[in-house]
């Protein structure tokens, strides 16, 4: 298989991580955003949408994370990212909703290119937009967190699951965008436990081989 990714995209990093939870490698191909690579023909030809990751079973092009995240625990079930019963895979999922849908859409690349070239907005408002939808995010994550007794180390029980998958991402991006993490406790002690695994590990941005 290949993964067309970059290695900064919050979108890539949650595929790649999903991808090492499965135990799955890929053929890495970088597509640079700071080029605009993805604009051009060729990986149009790939994804008409434009956007990273794509992946390219052999078969077919997969598109977008969430699709493709499902795909994989449909064919690749163990080890699973969603828990058994139907309550608790609810639950699950809506913690990954609160990154995938409400935080990382109005924070990601193209977002913050409009506000920056058709409204103006230099570093310090990119910044505060960013850690307006973030803060918000993560406080309501946070808050699920302190609500949950059975909790354990990650985000839902002491197995990473794909709540995890989406949240350690919008960690790293919430960084790049400087924001204070000193407010979400429960947040940083999963994401200590999701780092001290490999899989978590090799998927970050910095040691990818377009970074």
């Amino acid at each position: 298989m290949k993964l067309y990714n970059f290695f900064r995209s919050g979108t890539s990093h949650r595929l790649r991580i999903a991808l090492n939870l499965k135990g799955i490698s890929t053929d890495y191909v970088a597509v640079d955003l700071r080029v605009e690579e993805h604009l051009k023909d060729a990986f149009k030809a790939v994804n008409p949408q434009q956007l990273v990751p794509a992946l390219d079973t052999g078969e077919q092009v997969l598109i977008q994370s969430p699709a493709i995240i499902e795909w994989l625990e449909e064919k690749y079930p163990n080890p699973a990212l969603l828990p058994s019963q139907p309550e608790d895979r609810a639950h699950v999922r809506a913690l990954a909703a609160i990154v995938g849908c409400d935080v990382h859409p109005i924070n990601n690349r193209r977002i913050l290119e409009t506000l920056r070239h058709q409204f103006g907005a230099n570093e310090d408002a990119i910044n505060a937009w960013c850690g307006t939808w973030i803060g918000a995010g993560f406080d309501a994550y946070e808050a699920l967190l302190a609500a949950d007794p059975r909790r354990g180390r990650f985000s839902f029980g002491d197995a990473p699951s794909l709540a995890d998958v989406y949240l350690i991402p919008q960690i790293e991006s919430a960084r790049r965008f400087k924001v204070d993490l000193s407010r979400w406790p429960r947040i940083a002690e999963v994401e200590k436990a999701c780092n001290a695994l490999e899989a978590f590990q090799k998927a970050a941005p910095g040691v990818q081989p377009d970074a």
